[in-house]
């Protein structure tokens, strides 16, 4: 579903400072506070705003080392399962379907190459997978802000 011009201006404006005020967004878009505040509340309401969360630095938590963990089933007769398998490790930041030679792609963070050995180990035990695993060696961007495609 396509969105409107002022639809967009406003996922645009939150997309990039999610803590944008009623007022600011007001003045991005050139509508009142009340009409972007109904068009707010409909694009929560919609599913097409899905939530609010704020941007950690991953150091200042203990969490320095990124990694890319490929995961392939052992058998692959076995359930397609591993998503519900994994939702339980924390370190696991994202989880994709994806076309290749394996099937899942995992994002995780962890505080040590120790640490990442225990959790592909766990990722192993869990899903009964074989695992092929990339270090992030330095990040240049990343949690871009997602704008609407333009028509």
């Amino acid at each position: 579903m396509a969105l409107s011009d002022v639809d967009g201006g406003i996922v645009r404006a939150l997309s990039r400072d999610g803590r944008a005020t009623l007022s600011q967004l007001s003045v991005a878009v050139g509508l009142s506070v009340s009409a972007v505040q109904a068009r707010l509340k409909r694009l929560e309401a919609d599913g097409t705003i899905t939530g609010y969360r704020a941007t950690i630095d991953p150091e200042a938590v203990g969490k320095p080392l990124a990694a890319f963990i490929e995961i392939t089933p052992l058998d692959p007769a076995q359930p397609d399962n591993a998503p519900e398998l994994l939702a339980h490790l924390d370190e696991i930041e994202a989880c994709h379907s994806v076309a290749g030679v394996a099937a899942y792609m995992l994002f995780v963070r962890v505080a040590t190459p120790r640490a990442l050995e225990e959790l592909i180990r766990e990722i192993r035990a869990a899903a009964s997978v074989s695992t092929r695993t990339t270090i992030v060696l330095q990040t240049f961007f990343e949690g871009r802000p997602l704008t609407p495609a333009r028509a």
